[in-house]
């Protein structure tokens, strides 16, 4: 399968250099915000998460039974909250956080793994991306030497890319994370928890729309966004969109963004969905159900109904403004397992 393009290398290394750095809010020495940052979460939830550091990862403290499916993740940090504010009971068992825009490493997966495999094998759920997918399959290698059972479930929602197999992953991941955690929790094998997880993927649809670059390591290699322009088909690493337009306000942003979406969904008229509206991380929560409210209004006038939504901050880009649309059809396990009860930093009911 081909797979969308990681930052490249001189980016990464440069962002590994300088961690936070071109974020000016943060004083702490290159390199420990992340570390820093764990501590801070492991203070905040002690009764959901567990930290484990060298290698980093985030276990959940809710025990599981024997037999269950693990369901884990990683991402490079900068997302937040995903992929470490949806471990817990109902999502995830662990996830990995790699360095900023970066994927983690085999190591941080392989032993995640290892703290949370109960017997039923493991899930690795992987948004396509270059660097995430390779370390996602040496690390099935290294377990699967080991007689573990592993699978990865590959998450490409984004409709601005044409060729599926080239989509990368955007707004359905947390979605995706929560039902193939739910399923596990409920039981389900190894092989179905898989099924379930990839028959979410291919209900689910997203695009991005960004409105800043200045807080993004590669912002560097983007062009300047005026006051009066948004670029559309946005990634999650300071890709650049598809285009960039010159807007006449948020209707016409709107219809940029849900057109293509309902466009490539596998819906029909009178259909359920489930609207997520994520920030990027810098956002006002104002703006976002302004935004919300208008993107509502076309999914109604598509004759779809929304029977479950999300607005706020869910899969983020560091301080980027800017929205990510995602639109998963519901059928009734899909709801079943979305409504099932979960208990994240992020997620809770």
């Amino acid at each position: 399968m081909k797979r969308v393009p990681d930052m490249q290398e001189a980016d990464r290394d440069s962002v590994a250099k300088s961690d936070l750095q071109d974020m000016r809010s943060f004083v702490n020495t290159p390199g420990s915000a992340i570390t820093k940052s764990l501590m801070g979460m492991a203070l905040c939830y002690p009764d959901m998460v567990r930290i484990h550091y060298e290698p980093d990862f985030v276990q959940r403290v809710a025990p599981s039974l024997a037999g269950k499916v693990a369901v884990v993740s990683g991402s490079g940090s900068g997302h937040e909250p995903l992929p470490t504010g949806y471990v817990g009971k109902g999502m995830l068992d662990a996830a990995c956080p790699g360095p900023i825009f970066t994927s983690p490493t085999p190591n941080q997966l392989v032993a995640a793994t290892h703290a949370v495999e109960k017997g039923g094998g493991v899930v690795y759920i992987v948004k396509n991306y270059a660097g995430g997918v390779l370390n996602a399959e040496l690390t099935i290698e290294m377990l699967e030497a080991e007689g573990i059972q592993a699978r990865t479930v590959l998450v490409n929602d984004d409709v601005s890319i044409a060729q599926t197999s080239n989509r990368r992953g955007l707004g359905a991941a947390p979605l995706v994370m929560k039902i193939a955690g739910a399923a596990a929790e409920a039981g389900y094998s190894l092989d179905q928890v898989v099924d379930i997880a990839r028959h979410a993927v291919a209900n689910a649809r997203s695009m991005g729309v960004g409105t800043n670059t200045h807080t993004l390591p590669r912002a560097v290699h983007a062009r300047a966004l005026t006051e009066d322009s948004v670029e559309l088909g946005v990634g999650i690493h300071g890709e650049p969109g598809r285009r960039h337009v010159v807007t006449g306000g948020v209707e016409e942003i709107a219809d940029e963004v849900v057109r293509p979406i309902l466009d490539d969904l596998p819906a029909c008229s009178g259909d359920s969905v489930l609207l997520l509206l994520s920030g990027l991380g810098g956002t006002p929560s104002l703006e976002l159900f302004l935004f919300f409210q208008e993107v509502h209004k076309r999914i109604d006038a598509a004759h779809l109904h929304v029977e479950r939504q999300l607005v706020g901050n869910y899969l983020t880009s560091l301080g980027r403004g800017g929205y990510i649309v995602t639109l998963l059809r519901l059928d009734d396990e899909l709801r079943r397992l979305w409504d099932a009860p979960v208990c994240t930093p992020a997620l809770c009911w």
